[in-house]
């Protein structure tokens, strides 16, 4: 595949952050499998600086939060908190997310990170709430595995290099 075209496909793996597909092609454009695709993405993204992660991680959308009501999520994010039920909250529900998501932002400087796929309302509002109670750089790290897991999940959902 010509690096245009992997960049062009793969832009959109980690969200809002092309800089991943791009600084991966030269390397992935002859990769024949989904498994070593996704390493060689977590790699670019864990031997990031800070500033380039921390980037990464404020590119994600709160969790039912007001780009979802406002329909400005991407595709990807859209299905994927769509799948968690997250577009169906009811009132009290959407009250406690955004009430997390506040916390969660001034306590971190980031949102709230969750590869929500296969998950619920509940499920999610109960680990929202359990890793409120972490330190800085344990949800720093969390929020860049969660990361890496949703880049995997979109890339079996392209069926990327079968």
């Amino acid at each position: 595949m010509e690096t245009h075209d992997f960049i062009a496909r793969y832009a959109g793996v980690y969200e809002h952050s092309p800089w991943v597909a791009e600084r991966v092609a030269a390397l992935a454009t002859e990769v024949d499998n989904r498994e070593r695709l996704a390493v060689l993405m977590a790699d670019c993204v864990d031997n990031a600086s800070t500033e380039r992660q921390l980037a990464l991680i404020r590119a994600h959308p709160d969790l039912a939060g007001r780009a979802q009501v406002a329909g400005e999520l991407t595709a990807e994010s859209t299905l994927e908190q769509a799948s968690a039920g997250l577009d169906q909250c009811s009132p009290e529900e959407f009250e406690r997310f955004q009430s997390l998501n506040t916390a969660y932002w001034e306590k971190f400087g980031f949102p709230f990170v969750m590869a929500v796929r296969g998950s619920d309302r509940a499920e999610i509002l109960d680990t929202f709430a359990a890793r409120l109670q972490n330190d800085y750089d344990l949800e720093f790290e969390t929020a860049l595995i969660e990361i890496h897991k949703i880049a995997r999940l979109r890339l079996d959902a392209m069926g990327a290099n079968e």
